[in-house]
């Protein structure tokens, strides 16, 4: 496995199609007082695509990222995209952190300063070497041409990953998918892991015959739950369906990307309905920006899809044995509900768990210093 130097450079002729897409757009009408009711906000995309078609400057944002170390190494036959920032000093723990969808490596950025020189932020514990792979089909990173690149698909790129930089043991992280790719890792290869912490439960653990009763607190998750999924799910039965046909879409329109994407930025985070409150315009295009630019939105969307088909549902033997913390950012995407404890002991072995005051879906741009030291404490201990 080779792995190469990378840097982003996005050619200025996509950059010059894009505005022209912008001047062109075809704006549809919208029921008046509806806000966000029946979808994205007109008043409010109209506002953002004007700020990225006049204001936003890609080639700082660019100039941002590339301040961090970035690789490609080929995996599998296809390139897969990563940052790789080592601790300040020396004898960091090796981690490595997912990202899920409709995020990109970029979440994740913010935990890098705060994982790699810790005592410089105020933050008690180990440092860190730190390891973000963008997920096969996002961004940088290149989709093997076959079905089925799931999340334990990945989970087994990341064990190979890790082995070619040198790391012998290491923890893993993540949130969304993310969370579903370090659970696989616990689960196909413990032996290397440290432990693992999520930000989020993405898996749901076996409840069938032989399993025990669910509790008060599980049934009224379940059902808060099944709530969020009849009223705002509809992006997730489409995209594990016919991820084929909603990507001509995506990947034609600048704005129609951008309205699929900031809605769920909106909906999924602890921005009390004002989306700026969490994430600046600059943050939201430079993620929108990444599946444009690369135009990655078909192929990340497909993993819904071979998750559905193709992927690995936990089953009655199944039990994450590594050690697993899990930090409950109270305001994800099923409103008023966050999973009890007794349901993530269902499939981990948990050794913390820790309720945050504040955050949501997207905790690492969210709340960096509230995840990084949560990871920190956890590590410690490992």
């Amino acid at each position: 496995m080779s792995v190469q130097a990378f840097a982003i450079n996005i050619p200025q002729t996509t950059l010059d199609d894009l505005h022209e897409r912008l001047a062109r757009t075809r704006w549809p009408d919208e029921v008046e007082g509806t806000g966000w009711d029946y979808g994205t906000n007109l008043g409010y995309l109209k506002e953002l695509v004007d700020y990225w078609q006049h204001t936003f400057d890609w080639r700082a944002q660019e100039a941002k990222l590339n301040q961090f170390a970035q690789f490609r190494a080929e995996i599998d036959g296809a390139h897969i995209h990563f940052v790789h920032e080592r601790a300040k000093r020396l004898g960091g723990i090796p981690l490595i952190l997912t990202h899920g969808w409709p995020s990109t490596f970029i979440e994740l950025l913010p935990l890098v300063p705060l994982l790699t020189d810790p005592q410089a932020h105020g933050i008690d514990g180990p440092a860190f070497d730190v390891v973000i792979p963008s997920l096969p089909g996002y961004g940088f990173s290149e989709r093997p041409k076959r079905r089925g690149v799931t999340t334990h698909y990945t989970a087994g790129l990341w064990h190979r990953l890790m082995r070619r930089l040198g790391y012998e043991r290491y923890g893993a992280q993540g949130g969304d998918f993310g969370a579903a790719v370090a659970t696989f890792m616990a689960l196909s290869d413990p032996k290397p892991l440290l432990g693992i912490h999520l930000s989020n439960l993405e898996l749901p653990p076996y409840t069938g015959p032989g399993s025990r009763p669910l509790s008060g607190a599980e049934r009224t998750y379940l059902t808060q739950y099944q709530r969020w999924s009849e009223v705002d799910g509809g992006y997730k039965a489409i995209q594990s369906t016919k991820p084929q046909t909603l990507g001509y879409g995506l990947n034609d329109s600048p704005v129609g990307l951008a309205a699929w994407i900031v809605e769920k930025f909106r909906a999924w985070s602890d921005c009390h309905g004002d989306v700026e409150r969490r994430f600046s315009k600059d943050e939201l295009l430079s993620n929108i920006m990444i599946y444009w630019a690369t135009e990655t939105i078909t192929t990340s969307i497909r993993d819904y899809f071979d998750t559905r088909w193709f992927g690995v549902t936990p089953g009655p033997d199944d039990f994450v044995t590594v050690p697993t913390a899990v930090a409950v950012f109270a305001h994800q995407f099923v409103s008023d509900g966050t999973p009890p404890r007794e349901w993530a002991g269902r499939l981990y072995n948990v050794c913390q768990w820790t309720p945050m005051p504040s955050g949501g879906h997207f905790a690492p741009t969210e709340e960096p210093e509230l995840l990084a030291r949560d990871i920190a404490t956890f590590f410690a201990k490992r």
